[in-house]
């Protein structure tokens, strides 16, 4: 798709505003009051305390004990107070926030790695070195995230920075240079895609960042053609591990990371070069690939998860907005502006990606005045990664064919999660703070991420097992005005020890009628049927009272049993409440049904 457009770039790149900078104090004035005032308030609050230590001990952390968090959350709080800084300094523009501005630039410039200890690797899945090698530079996510939000620093603030000395500008250029855009074009990383290699959001996030940063600085224009042309294809590697429904298989939170830097990315790009890239936007897979986030959504901040994806994230805004108008999506452009509307924080204060907070401070007042409908998406069957998501007045329910391969991946073909008036039923966990062990080979050992806590059966003890040969089979999906259903064969998923003959599971939502679960299977060992609820579950009889929300009545089925599980994790916090709570349904016989009311 990119490198096929190769043969249009021009001898010059078009002159582009990639963002205002600081001293076009009419841009920056014509930011909403609000916004500015907020930006303001964010700013004077960073003048505070003192910028966080990053000893070489934080960074052993990760060799020695596994720990990824003690020395991320100081990285990435430095960068979000350098942040905070630049958009205070670029909106009052009299140098109040200067002097820790130059702090931050300092402290990350002299960092001997920008790279994050569990990504300190040259070689994909090989185990990590204990310190970064200040002479072989390594362009990681962070590290690319790095480069550019230093090289668009510069870019708004040059002039400011030069006032005091030209020096400042003079590192950040050597540092991008010598770190990013070099290695970048000299090193093949992974990421960057090799034949039929799988690629991830690492591709389009470190590619987008390396283009940021080298449009940003301005780099010649023989190295700038060999950067756009290394990026190309890396952005094909990328398109190629996505379906043409435009599904993203690593969930919603990682759609910001791989399909909204995928649309930056082609931004960028188009600015540069409309000629070559601008028609790309018209391709179906890039719309679907747009809309994908407003069809997982639930309400609020909830969201239909899988694999490594958690239940609760950030709402749309800015990006969003902007990569629905440029493929022309009024669908996720309205949920875009709506969710927008609600957030508590438009401004992303937490966001490391200088960039990003640009562009929502730019497209604010876009998104306060635009006017769209509040109408939810259709159902839909995504069949490269064998989602379907249905919805009534009621109940929004997703089921997962697809295969235990995914990137991110939990061993969860066939399961379900469901909500009710946009209250959890049947969940999906999501995942614990990632540590060592999370991208290990003893991944599975952590309980997140197997079978038995999702909504899933376990066969005789035995639960399904990962990799894309254990999949679901005879999937059959039909979506009408008045039922939406998906069944699917999940014996594959499991392995030969399960002597599973079938397992037929159908899912049913039945418009304003509720939803159904059949389950009908052979095997010479005995079925156990898991249900993972957020709120405490009470039985009555066969059946199962979530509260005053939701009634599942149980045929087919044996006593019922209840387990509870404390949350403690940071990361699992963010979604459920402090405990969450195991249904096991022995079957009697060989079907299980769920009604759900």
């Amino acid at each position: 798709m990119f490198a096929e457009r190769l043969d249009l770039l021009p001898q010059e790149f078009a002159d582009f505003a990639l963002v205002p900078p600081a001293d076009d104090r009419q841009a920056w004035a014509g930011l909403p009051a609000d916004v500015r005032c907020r930006l303001l308030a964010a700013g004077e609050a960073a003048l505070g305390g003192k910028w966080p230590l990053l000893p070489v001990t934080l960074w052993l952390d990760f060799t020695r004990n596994g720990n990824r968090t003690r020395f991320e959350e100081r990285y990435f709080a430095r960068r979000r107070r350098l942040n905070a800084l630049v958009m205070a300094e670029c909106v009052e523009a009299r140098g109040r926030f200067l002097d820790l501005i130059i702090e931050g630039i300092f402290l990350i410039v002299e960092e001997s790695g920008w790279q994050l200890p569990a990504h300190n690797t040259y070689e994909r899945d090989t185990p990590c070195l204990p310190l970064p090698d200040a002479t072989r530079h390594l362009i990681d996510l962070f590290a690319a995230e790095t480069g550019a939000l230093l090289a668009v620093l510069k870019l708004v603030l040059g002039t400011a920075l030069d006032a005091v000395s030209p020096q400042i500008g003079e590192r950040i250029d050597r540092e991008v240079r010598h770190r990013i855009l070099e290695p970048y074009l000299a090193t093949h990383f992974w990421w960057m895609g090799r034949g039929d290699e799988p690629m991830n959001n690492w591709t389009a996030w470190c590619t987008q960042n390396v283009l940021l940063a080298a449009f940003a600085l301005g780099c010649e224009t023989p190295n700038l053609t060999a950067i756009v042309r290394k990026a190309a294809g890396s952005l094909d590697a990328f398109l190629k591990d996505y379906g043409e429904d435009g599904a993203c298989e690593e969930g919603a939170l990682y759609y910001r990371h791989a399909g909204l830097c995928l649309f930056n990315a082609l931004a960028l790009l188009s600015a540069a070069a409309p000629q070559a890239f601008a028609p790309l936007w018209r391709e179906p897979k890039l719309r679907g690939m747009a809309e994908y986030i407003a069809h997982v959504h639930v309400e609020g901040p909830r969201y239909i998860n899988f694999s490594d994806c958690s239940a609760v994230t950030e709402r749309c805004g800015a990006r969003e907005f902007l990569f629905g108008k440029a493929v022309g999506s009024t669908l996720l452009m309205d949920f875009a502006a709506r969710d927008w509307a609600d957030e508590e924080a438009p401004d992303l204060p937490e966001e490391i990606n200088l960039f990003y907070r640009l562009q929502a401070a730019f497209t604010a007042e876009t998104l306060q005045t635009h006017k769209g409908r509040d109408t939810p998406p259709p159902d839909i069957f995504y069949p490269s990664i064998g989602l379907m998501i249905a919805r009534d007045r009621s109940f929004v329910l997703a089921a997962k064919a697809g295969d235990n391969g995914d990137s991110h991946n939990h061993n969860d073909v066939g399961s379900i999660t469901l909500y009710k008036k946009g209250e959890p039923v049947l969940i999906d966990i999501g995942v614990e703070s990632y540590t060592a062990k999370t991208f290990s080979s003893r991944r599975y050992e952590i309980w997140t991420m197997q079978s038995a806590w999702h909504n899933l059966p376990t066969v005789g003890g035995v639960m399904q097992q990962a990799g894309s040969a254990f999949a679901a089979r005879d999937v059959d999906v039909t979506l009408t005005a008045a039922e939406a259903s998906i069944a699917m064969d999940i014996a594959g998923a499991y392995p030969p020890e399960a002597k599973l003959r079938h397992y037929r599971r159908t899912a049913r939502l039945l418009k304003g009628q509720g939803a159904q679960i059949e389950d009908e299977f052979d095997s010479d060992l005995p079925v156990t049927l898991s249900l993972i609820f957020a709120q405490k579950p009470a039985f009555s009889g066969p059946s199962i009272v979530i509260g005053d929300l939701a009634r599942i009545d149980v045929s087919g089925g044996g006593v019922l049993e209840l387990e509870e599980v404390g949350i403690t994790d940071p990361r699992l916090k963010k979604a459920w409440p402090e405990r969450i709570f195991r249904v096991l349904i022995p079957a009697v016989g060989t079907r299980l049904t769920l009604r759900i009311e």
